[in-house]
């Protein structure tokens, strides 16, 4: 009899555990989010960020920039993301530090190639610096700053920002001849610190 009783309580303690831990994993939150700020100008930014404790999120993300020319200048770019975040208060609300790795791949006029002044390589070729661009991958790592606020129950916005190390691995070709201006044998290596995302996501939540 007792064996029962105890045998009884242990599947009702058990069964109750079962519950619990179901109902902890269905209040994690899932949200899917675009970035407001980018889309105007035809940029595309969208990405998932779930849950996984009371404070710590996973987000993933994509941003795709399709544009040949804009404004004058090639600027194709195509990147993934992932990025873990901390909360200070809980997931989804208010401020949060996070560390993030990204890996792109593009054709773009770096900024400062804008100008008309002549560019001089090695062998003494002359080019114009605005008719040069740039076509590579780069790795990023770096950390993110933010904070996200609820504005419905389902409905989120996250303002952010992220600067980190670029290593970055091109070719530099003359738009007018298709020629390399740079004498690399394989590709051209640069490495930077710089601002490489932010902008201001709409989150809806899925669950």
């Amino acid at each position: 009899m007792l064996k029962h009783k105890f045998l009884t309580a242990s599947i009702t303690l058990l069964s109750a555990a079962m519950l619990t831990a179901q109902e902890q994993e269905q209040e994690k939150g899932l949200y899917i989010k675009g970035n407001a700020l980018l889309a105007p100008i035809g940029l595309i930014n969208i990405g998932l960020e779930k849950q996984m404790s009371q404070k710590i999120t996973m987000q993933g993300d994509i941003l795709v920039s399709p544009w040949k020319s804009f404004g004058g200048h090639e600027f194709q770019y195509y990147s993934l993301s992932l990025e873990g975040r901390y909360y200070f208060n809980e997931a989804f609300s208010h401020w949060y530090i996070g560390a993030n790795i990204a890996a792109s791949a593009f054709v773009l006029q770096k900024w400062n190639y804008w100008s008309d002044k002549p560019y001089i390589n090695n062998r003494n070729e002359v080019f114009i610096t605005s008719n040069l661009y740039q076509k590579g991958v780069s790795f990023i790592l770096g950390v993110t700053g933010g904070y996200q606020f609820k504005v419905s129950d389902r409905w989120n916005i996250d303002v952010y920002a992220a600067v980190g190390t670029s290593q970055d691995f091109y070719k530099g070709y003359d738009r007018n001849t298709g020629q390399r201006y740079e004498l690399a044998k394989k590709y051209n290596k640069s490495g930077e610190i710089l601002p490489y995302r932010g902008g201001i996501m709409i989150s809806y939540k899925l669950k």
